[in-house]
């Protein structure tokens, strides 16, 4: 059985809220999981492309905090 990573992507929203997606990884496969609103989705490439996405559409969450 493969190992699994976890890694994630956060972003703020205009309300200063933190919004969080944790890109799992396992083999070739990763599953995205929204903490805020429970999204999943399953992606194999771009997967954290596809998390800011969700982000920015569903919490109009863009305020990156690394940045």
């Amino acid at each position: 059985m493969p190992s699994m990573t976890t890694s994630k992507v956060s972003r703020w929203d205009q309300h200063g809220r933190e919004h969080v997606v944790h890109v799992r990884k396992s083999g070739m496969q990763r599953m995205l999981t929204c903490d805020t609103c429970g999204w999943r989705k399953g992606a194999q490439f771009l997967p954290w492309l596809k998390a800011e996405e969700h982000l920015a559409d569903a919490h109009q969450a863009t305020v990156d905090p690394s940045a």
